[in-house]
């Protein structure tokens, strides 16, 4: 499995909405609404209209759901049991997933030049 280049961007405001959100994972909004469904960790705030507004709590949590999900391979169910059996485990995988792939981005591009 190819790893994916994602990262969060700086998280700068208090909200997002759901089609901010949706362009930082590069997916549609409809995959954001269905995984606020599905996951108890994202607990959007909704406005009067209805619409929701995410947190930089929520967008970490996708952040993370997305990492077991789109680039582990996990199905919605065995996410969730990951990340109920021991979320901080979950979120420095990633971490140190990220850290390699940049190094790994830094070497390659180190043997380029060479």
């Amino acid at each position: 499995m190819e790893e994916n280049q994602f990262e969060i961007p700086k998280l700068t405001k208090v909200y997002y909405s759901i089609g901010e959100v949706a362009e930082m994972f590069k997916v549609n909004t409809s995959l954001i609404r269905f995984w606020d469904k599905e996951f108890d960790i994202i607990q959007p705030k909704k406005n009067k209209k209805g619409n929701r507004l995410f947190t930089k709590e929520d967008v970490k949590n996708y952040h993370l759901i997305h990492f077991l999900v789109k680039e582990r391979g996990y199905t919605l169910k065995g996410a969730k049991d990951k990340i109920k059996g021991n979320k901080n485990a979950v979120v420095n995988q990633q971490m140190v997933v990220q850290k390699m792939s940049k190094i790994k981005a830094f070497l390659l591009q180190l043997k380029e030049e060479l």
